[in-house]
């Protein structure tokens, strides 16, 4: 692995930081220690910047560029955005119940049962090996709207990328980056 540039960030698929390294958790950092990574971070994700300053916090978060372009927001560096999980509210998604049919069979009586018939999924074999699923619509049977309950309403739902776990982590120590 080549010298780092101080600031750089890094994935590391360990379950540790790297040795100069530190995770991109939030954490904050003495500026005493660090005066050379504080002199490119300042206080943009954190800190007092008299006595400490802020790491970037890159937990459950992907990155994107700091600017602007036609057509988008612009973006300042430490801004976050997002949420892992977003509540709907009563105009995109009111308070509702889902009507459910299935098919009802007749059965033999057995002593006890209600009214003789099941619920199920009538088999019509094609061959020996493979049978085939009746899918007419006659028998349908409506449960009742009590049987699934309520959807909408508020509820928060998932909001995340699909993601896999790789900590982020920046260089503490390195090479000072020039600026061109």
């Amino acid at each position: 692995m080549s010298e780092p540039f101080v600031g750089e960030i890094r994935q590391f698929p360990y379950s540790f930081a790297p040795h100069n390294f530190a995770y991109c958790a939030g954490q904050l950092m003495p500026i005493q220690q660090n005066t050379a990574l504080f002199s490119l971070l300042g206080v943009n994700y954190g800190g007092n910047g008299t006595s400490n300053f802020g790491l970037p916090n890159l937990q459950g978060r992907a990155m994107m560029h700091q600017g602007d372009g036609p057509g988008l927001t612009p973006r300042v560096v430490g801004e976050a955005e997002g949420a892992a999980t977003v509540s709907l509210i009563q105009t995109e998604m009111p308070v509702h119940s889902h009507l459910m049919t299935v098919k009802a069979a007749g059965a033999t009586k057995v002593t006890g049962s209600g009214s003789g018939s099941y619920l199920s999924i009538s088999l019509l074999p094609t061959n020996a090996q493979q049978p085939a699923y009746n899918n007419t619509t006659t028998g349908l049977v409506p449960l009742a709207s009590t049987m699934l309950g309520m959807a909408g309403g508020g509820g928060a739902h998932e909001n995340r990328q699909p993601f896999l776990v790789i900590p982020f982590c920046i260089a503490l120590f390195g090479m000072f980056p020039s600026r061109n």
